[in-house]
């Protein structure tokens, strides 16, 4: 994975907002992530893929389920970035709606 390549797919809202799902709560499912974001399941289950696809995300079915989480053979200067957005207030009191639906699930 490219720096431009990764930079790129973050530019796009609903896939930023994903990545800080699972980057602060850990393997999640789609239908969870779509509830969350207030999004349809076939826009998610897109975006996700993008992310899956450049190896930013693996998925994992679990029965009926598929659960996303952060690849674990992500370069490291990617693993930096995805914790320096997790750990940014400014973007937790931006996306914290998301976060308060995707825990009253």
């Amino acid at each position: 994975m490219q720096p431009h390549q990764f930079f790129r797919l973050l530019a796009d809202e609903t896939r930023l907002r994903c990545l800080l799902l699972i980057a602060r709560h850990g393997s999640q499912r789609v239908c969870d992530i779509t509830l969350a974001l207030e999004e349809s399941q076939p826009k998610i289950s897109r975006h996700l893929a993008q992310l899956r696809t450049l190896g930013v995300f693996r998925d994992e079915r679990r029965g009926q389920w598929v659960h996303y989480s952060i690849a674990d053979n992500i370069p490291g200067w990617c693993r930096n970035v995805i914790e320096g957005l997790a750990a940014s207030n400014c973007l937790k009191e931006t996306y914290q709606t998301d976060m308060d639906r995707l825990l009253s699930q």
